[in-house]
């Protein structure tokens, strides 16, 4: 497992197309299976970058160990925000810092593009998440149930 100072050394920078393999890996920790052929294309498909962002977490000695993706999402209902749509660290990488540095650049990149809020969705499961997600100063102000449907 890493150290602290291990840790100190991890950046956060834009994700590119040859991450997509790890990328995949760790959607699969998330609970989202996906091949780096199919996380190829999700990426290629966040455009305009003016209003998505991946971002990962790197360290020298154990490369990808999370990501996060954030976009801008003009709505009737609430005006513009931001959605943070996903955030992943692996799970030998959590507690040392990468979660949040991850979270940083997404708001940085979020106030740069104009949103004054930003949210989170996160399964009722994710007890950890959910704690991890106070400490960075969210607030939980609504439970509600999710629905899907194949087109």
């Amino acid at each position: 497992m890493p150290t602290k100072a291990e840790n100190r050394i991890m950046k956060v920078r834009r994700a590119r197309i040859s991450d997509a393999a790890r990328l995949a890996e760790l959607s699969g920790e998330l609970g989202y299976p996906t091949t780096a052929s199919e996380m190829t294309a999700r990426i290629n498909k966040l455009k305009p970058a003016s209003q998505n962002a991946l971002f990962v977490a790197e360290s020298r000695d154990a490369g990808v160990v999370g990501w996060a993706h954030v976009s801008v999402n003009h709505l009737v209902e609430v005006g513009t925000r931001a959605e943070l749509n996903g955030l992943i660290v692996a799970a030998r990488q959590r507690s040392l810092g990468a979660g949040a540095r991850l979270l940083k650049a997404a708001e940085d990149w979020a106030r740069k593009h104009g949103c004054p809020g930003m949210s989170v969705r996160s399964n009722v499961i994710r007890d950890r998440a959910h704690k991890f997600y106070e400490r960075e100063g969210y607030e939980h102000y609504k439970t509600q149930k999710a629905f899907r449907k194949s087109l």
